[in-house]
C-alpha cells in the first residue's frame, strides 16, 4: 500500500529555497537570502517546527542572548523566522495546516495557516495558500526544502 502524503511528510527537511513573490508583479524577494539555511520538521504524533534564518547574521559583541546593542537585536529578528505547533493534513483535499503554539513573531501566535504542499521524491515544496504581508507588500512564499539525511 501506497503511504499518504501526511506518512511522507514526517521527518525533518532542510531550507534549500525560500522566495516571496510579490502580487504586485514587483522582482522576487529572498528574505533569507539566496542560501538561506533551515530545518523544518514533522513529528508522527503531529507536531511540527521550523526554524529558518538568514546566514552570516553578526554575532553579539557581548556574547550575550540577553544583552544585545538595540541594532544586534534587529538585525537578530529580521534574519529569522521561527514557530512551531500541531498539524494537520486532509488526505483527501491534499490541505496541510500549521497551527502557531509559539512563534518568534507574535502576531502569527494562536494562527492557523493552511500552506500548499507537494512532496516531488526527497524535495518538499510549500508556499502559503493566500498572501501574507512581507516587507511592506502582499506576497506568496515558495519553499523549497530537501529530506534530511538521518542522523543516527
Amino acid at each position: 500500500m501506497a503511504q499518504g502524503l501526511r506518512e511522507r511528510l514526517i521527518g525533518a527537511w532542510k531550507l534549500m529555497c525560500c522566495v516571496e513573490k510579490p502580487v504586485d508583479g514587483s522582482a522576487p524577494i529572498y528574505p533569507m537570502g539566496e542560501e538561506p539555511q533551515g530545518i523544518i520538521m514533522y513529528t508522527p504524533d503531529g507536531y511540527m517546527s521550523a526554524q529558518l534564518m538568514h546566514p552570516g547574521r553578526p554575532k553579539f559583541a557581548s556574547g550575550d542572548w540577553f544583552r544585545g546593542a538595540d541594532e544586534e537585536i534587529k538585525e537578530e529578528a529580521l534574519g529569522y523566522i521561527a514557530y512551531s505547533g500541531p498539524f494537520h493534513m486532509d488526505e483527501e483535499k491534499q490541505h496541510l495546516t500549521h497551527s502557531m503554539f509559539v512563534s518568534l513573531f507574535p502576531n502569527w501566535l494562536g494562527q492557523t495557516q493552511p500552506r500548499v504542499v507537494k512532496i516531488e521524491g526527497d524535495m518538499l515544496h510549500l508556499s502559503t495558500a493566500a498572501p501574507i504581508k512581507s516587507g511592506g507588500k502582499e506576497t506568496n512564499s515558495y519553499l523549497i526544502w530537501k529530506r534530511a539525511e538521518p542522523n543516527i
